[in-house]
């Protein structure tokens, strides 16, 4: 086919969207839902992902250091930094914090009000507080491992972990992702398919002009291409357009949970993902799977209507 050609068969599908502009209306308007549900979704998935971390980020277990009336001081500070060596060289824990007897009794003063915050000096003995190091678990699936691991450590006496909120976070994570990527799985199918009926409907009202243009000769590349050219123009129109009500949409939603960070942070809403930074390619995204539905879904419609 040569180059003149195929300008104007081009030239001829970005005109027909006018042409029929009613039909090319409803296409337009199928593919916006369609795109506006799916990017919806995806953005929805990305940051609930990014909750569930920060909810895991709050799990906190607590190592006490074995006390001994035996062993010098010296002695005793050495266990201290082989403990402090062998929790920090771990790669599952992080946020290795030491937390010495006199600050632990520090903070149960401060924690308790009036007489109460006295009665820690009153324990024969001296200070009770045990010596303790808290740090966190990188995969909380992994806890109990990862806790059995530590037990066994040297000068460890015993290691405090949250293992039901553990299992009741790993219990909801995955049954989230379930329902998230069936849910997702459905609306691509459901899309797929409206959009395809739809598309079929706007070529049906054009079929007369198919079977002319079949008749007189002409290729069904000849016919094809302004259609794909058209199902690709309104795809991308439909991008656009879905692209910047999910932009819209997306910062009204993200303005909520930055207006008071402190109480949000409490629940893990917190280092949610700023439109901007995915700006770019969900643009990207949406045009390109909206042209790719709008002209496989009209090129596809059409073969029965070349079968002349």
């Amino acid at each position: 086919m040569r180059s003149n050609n195929v300008t104007y068969l081009i030239k001829k599908g970005v005109s027909s969207v006018w042409k029929n502009f009613i039909m090319s209306f409803a296409s337009f308007s199928i593919l916006l839902v369609s795109l506006l549900q799916v990017s919806v979704t995806v953005l929805l998935i990305l940051n609930v992902n990014i909750i569930m971390s920060n909810i895991e980020d709050t799990n906190q277990v607590a190592v006490f250091v074995e006390d001994s009336e035996s062993e010098s001081e010296e002695q005793h500070q050495k266990k201290v930094e082989h403990i402090r060596e062998a929790l920090t060289n771990n790669e599952d824990l992080t946020d290795v914090n030491y937390i010495s007897k006199e600050d632990a009794a520090k903070k149960w003063s401060q924690a308790m009000s009036g007489p109460s915050a006295d009665l820690i000096n009153m324990v024969p003995g001296g200070n009770p507080m045990p010596e303790t190091f808290t740090v966190r678990v990188k995969n909380i699936e992994n806890i109990r491992a990862t806790v059995a691991a530590v037990q066994n450590i040297e000068g460890v006496e015993q290691v405090n972990a949250p293992y039901d909120f553990a299992n009741s976070l790993v219990n909801i994570k995955k049954t989230f992702s379930l329902i998230v990527f069936a849910m997702l799985a459905v609306l691509i199918i459901v899309s797929i398919v409206v959009v395809s009926n739809t598309i079929r409907t706007s070529v049906f009202a054009r079929r007369n002009e198919i079977s002319i243009m079949k008749y007189v000769g002409a290729t069904n590349g000849f016919i094809k291409l302004p259609f794909f050219v058209e199902g690709c123009f309104v795809g991308i129109l439909a991008g656009a357009a879905s692209w910047g009500l999910t932009w819209f949409i997306y910062n009204s939603v993200y303005s909520l949970f930055t207006e008071n960070v402190t109480a949000w942070q409490m629940l893990g809403f917190s280092n949610l993902i700023p439109f901007e930074n995915l700006r770019l390619p969900l643009l990207l995204a949406n045009c390109v799977v909206g042209a790719m539905l709008g002209a496989a879904g009209t090129v596809i419609s059409m073969n029965r209507y070349l079968k002349v």
